[in-house]
């Protein structure tokens, strides 16, 4: 009959036969896989760098935001003024296209004009 002290070290010599078995495996992945040494980690990476990225950017856009947000109501307290300009300042009349043109037609008359030559580049003044 086995004493209680073998019993335990029967155990822990089994654990390290099979750690000491499969370490060796493990390290021969490197050489015989070389993408899980290689191209693995590479892109882990790259994957694992760009969502932190997308969050610590997002998180500058979204403060940025409120900071903004927090000036704009700033000044329309003080200024009365918001993001399309002073608060009823400015009202701009209702105009046709129709009521231009009979304007500008008003202003030019294209059947009173003279020829004017204008000088060619080699010409004197």
């Amino acid at each position: 009959m086995p004493s209680p002290e073998t019993a335990r070290e029967q155990p822990q010599k089994m654990e390290t036969a099979a750690r000491g078995n499969s370490i060796p495996s493990f390290k021969r992945w490197g050489r015989k896989y070389p993408f899980v040494r290689y191209g693995l980690p590479m892109i882990s990476l790259t994957v694992l760098g760009s969502i932190g990225l997308g969050h610590l950017l997002q998180g500058s856009k979204d403060i940025a935001k409120v900071k903004d947000d927090q000036e704009w109501e700033i000044i329309e307290e003080r200024k009365a003024l918001s993001r399309m300009g002073p608060v009823e300042a400015y009202k701009p009349k209702k105009i046709s296209l129709e009521e231009e043109l009979k304007a500008l037609q008003a202003k030019v008359n294209i059947n009173d004009y003279e020829y004017k030559k204008i000088p060619r580049p080699g010409e004197g003044k």
